[in-house]
């Protein structure tokens, strides 16, 4: 017997599948999609089995595979089947596309070792003849008709006792599996949907079984029951379930509401548990024990069987494509994907919709539908904006005389507040107001920002950190300032102001710890806090029903991004942290800072008109080819040798022009962030509507490249940044 195993290794250059001798111990137990040990050259290294045969074309002397790793099958069918789509999608490695599915227990990858978890029980074995004292007796009567009792439940009773017991073969132990996470049982009722709601589940139900659907909804329209009362049709038919949200923030309440519903038919996978825990989960899944998948990206590949809902909630976000390394896929396409291979309804939905998702719902490419109204039949709340240009006039403060007097009034209520503020740090960039010179990384082409709390200047690229120091290095005088502002700044200034309110911060550096998303979402919804001050983590899908004010510090963050879709993004940010207002019995309210008040994406905010703006941006988008027009796709090329990256940058441009005919090709330009970590970087759009040599082209190309040492090549289909 012949297995083709795919090898551990994301390189380029072994990225096709090898032969293997199959010893005939292990005829018996090799499967498609388990793991086995092999020997690779001078090492031991691990793969995937994907092919078993007779024979083989290789006419060298065949190694034989060393063991088998997991006995259970790793990569079932489906996923075998999307790891080669991924490849081809996205030119990766094809590992690296089953590496991505998994957790770092199953990866193929030496030095990952995630053990189960055991519990030990006993086993009464108990004869007529067996003697026992009066302790031993009391660890007899533990039992009371029960077949399994825990260990740490007789050991209470008596430790030496216990040892003697099973010394003498009366107490058998027995281990169980024991899983890391634990939920609890379902206690809530069925929740009565709105006339609108019920017109959506009818309207998914009734409808074809592989259809993509684009649930558009205002913020506290009931989206998440809706998804719920989905989910639960498709239990009662036997059917599983994937609930996809952006952010880690967002699965605490998530999970808490899904556990509420369905008990411990859920499962979670997202980047916040443990490898251990992930483990777990992982394993649920695969055993069936599980039937609800709730999770960030990767959760969209839980090895779910018999799948019959997909839903994606906010659908908007750019979180839901892989962008840093390979492969660089999207969610929403892997949805599609799965949702056609086991015929069932894909649901995206989102209060600001993409405007790629919303043309495709325009085209009945996706089926529209809608929740045009708030469930407590409330308005939207009033959106207010500020001109910090008039207010700077005036006064120095990063808070309007209005966002404080709203403040003030909601904290006299008994009131809760959300400010957001997208920066995290102290401050954006440290300068010298003698000379003019601004501390920067050594290794990358970016200014350092300050972190008071540390008193470190760091990179948020690289991670270089450096201490604070009021010494300028180039003029040598003490005129180091800092400039710029981050929500650790804004909490120091809340503070002094109202020095007897509560301020929760939440940014990346105070919810790196384990468990602290779900903290201090819990912290301030039972009102420890009055204030919760954060970055965008603050303004998706959290529902707090004492909120009944929002202000942005600074809503033109994202404005002034230079990328196409930063009207997009503006637009999207501010209308989400605007819903997270008044979406209870109060009525809410929402202050919005900017410095561009006349700009489109805060006006049409203001009035909350996602179609106005949806016109008004793509107009813009058609006048300069961009998607939803046109499909991007953007080649980075990075290197060491800044001469030798521009020479390589430019003849590969001309190569594109050159075979890439129905194409616009941009570039090379210099990367917006040029250098990171001692890397120069270099990048090409290319801009296409139809191209048919366009896969062929790349391919050729990323071939090319791939033995260079020198170079590097990255080719990133639909991106989101550059």
């Amino acid at each position: 017997m012949i297995a083709g195993v795919l090898v551990q290794l994301s390189n380029k250059n072994v990225d096709r599948i090898f032969d293997y001798k199959v010893p005939k111990s292990l005829e018996s137990k090799i499967k498609i999609g388990i793991r086995v040990e092999i020997p690779f050259g001078y090492q031991k290294l691990e793969g995937f089995v994907l092919e078993i045969k007779k024979e083989t074309l290789n006419k060298t002397e065949l190694k034989q595979i060393i063991g088998i790793i997991d006995e259970d099958i790793v990569l079932n069918e489906e996923l075998l089947k999307l790891g080669k789509y991924i490849k081809e999608k996205t030119l990766s490695p094809l590992i690296s596309c089953y590496q991505v599915m998994l957790p770092k227990a199953l990866k193929a990858k030496k030095g990952v070792n995630v053990a189960k978890k055991y519990d030990i029980y006993y086993r009464l074995n108990l004869s007529k003849d067996d003697k026992l004292n009066s302790t031993q007796q009391k660890i007899i009567e533990c039992f009371d008709n029960k077949e399994l009792v825990k260990r740490e439940n007789l050991l209470k009773v008596s430790l030496s006792s216990v040892k003697t017991l099973e010394q003498k073969n009366i107490l058998i132990p027995v281990k169980k599996e024991h899983y890391r996470l634990s939920y609890k049982e379902k206690c809530e009722k069925k929740y009565t949907l709105t006339n609108d709601q019920q017109k959506v589940v009818d309207e998914v139900l009734a409808g074809e079984k592989n259809e993509v659907y684009l649930l558009w909804g205002v913020t506290g329209s009931g989206k998440t029951e809706v998804y719920m009362e989905l989910i639960e049709e498709a239990l009662n038919r036997g059917k599983t379930s994937i609930m996809l949200v952006p952010e880690i923030s967002l699965t605490p309440q998530m999970i808490e509401r899904f556990e509420r519903r369905f008990g411990g038919k859920i499962a979670a996978l997202h980047s916040a548990l443990s490898e251990g825990e992930k483990y777990d989960e992982w394993r649920r899944i695969y055993r069936g024990e599980a039937k609800i998948v709730i999770g960030a990206r990767s959760a969209i590949f839980a090895p779910l069987s018999n799948i019959g809902m997909i839903i994606i909630d906010e659908e908007h976000s750019d979180s839901y494509k892989q962008e840093d390394k390979a492969p660089r896929y999207s969610a929403l396409d892997i949805a599609i994907k799965r949702g056609k291979i086991n015929s069932c309804p894909v649901i995206m939905g989102s209060a600001t919709p993409s405007l790629d998702s919303f043309a495709r719902s325009e085209k009945n490419v996706y089926k529209l539908l809608t929740l045009p109204n708030r469930i407590n039949g409330k308005n939207l709340p009033n959106v207010e904006i500020v001109d910090m240009n008039i207010e700077m006039k005036t006064k120095h403060s990063y808070f309007s005389r209005k966002l404080l007097e709203k403040i003030k009034e909601k904290l006299e209520l008994e009131e809760q507040i959300i400010l957001l503020l997208n920066r995290r740090g102290y401050s954006s960039f440290v300068t010298c107001k003698n000379c003019g010179y601004t501390e920067k990384c050594p290794n990358c082409d970016i200014s350092l920002t300050y972190h008071k709390s540390s008193s470190i200047l760091r990179c948020h690229y690289c991670g270089y950190a450096t201490k604070l120091t009021t010494i300028c290095s180039e003029c040598h005088e003490t005129s180091m300032t800092n400039l710029g502002v981050g929500t650790e700044k804004i909490e120091e200034e809340l503070q002094k102001i109202f020095p007897l309110v509560n301020i929760l911060r939440m940014d990346v550096d105070t919810t790196s710890r384990k468990g602290m998303h779900q903290k201090m979402i819990t912290a301030f919804k039972d009102q420890k806090y009055n204030i919760l001050l954060g970055t965008q983590i603050v303004a998706k899908g959290l529902d707090f029903e004492n909120v009944t004010l929002v202000g942005v510090i600074n809503a033109d963050t994202s404005l002034n991004i230079p990328d196409f879709r930063s009207s997009e993004n503006t637009f999207d940010l501010l209308s989400q942290v605007a819903g997270r207002s008044g979406r209870s019995t109060k009525t809410g309210e929402v202050i919005i800072q900017t410095f561009n008040p006349t700009h489109y994406a805060i006006s049409y905010v203001k009035n909350h008109d996602y179609f106005g703006f949806y016109k008004k941006e793509m107009s813009i988008r058609k006048m300069l080819s961009y998607p939803p027009y046109y499909y991007l796709v953007y080649i980075k090329i990075s290197g060491r040798d800044y001469n030798i990256l521009k020479q390589e940058a430019e003849k590969i441009k001309k190569s594109l022009e050159k075979h890439l005919l129905h194409t616009i090709v941009l570039g090379p330009s210099p990367a917006f962030i040029f250098k990171v970590n001692n890397i120069y970087r270099y990048g090409i759009i290319l801009k296409y509507k139809k191209e048919e040599k366009l896969y062929e082209t790349l391919t050729l190309m990323d071939e090319h490249y791939k033995g260079n040492n020198s170079l590097k090549i990255e080719i990133n289909f639909n991106p989101i940044h550059f």
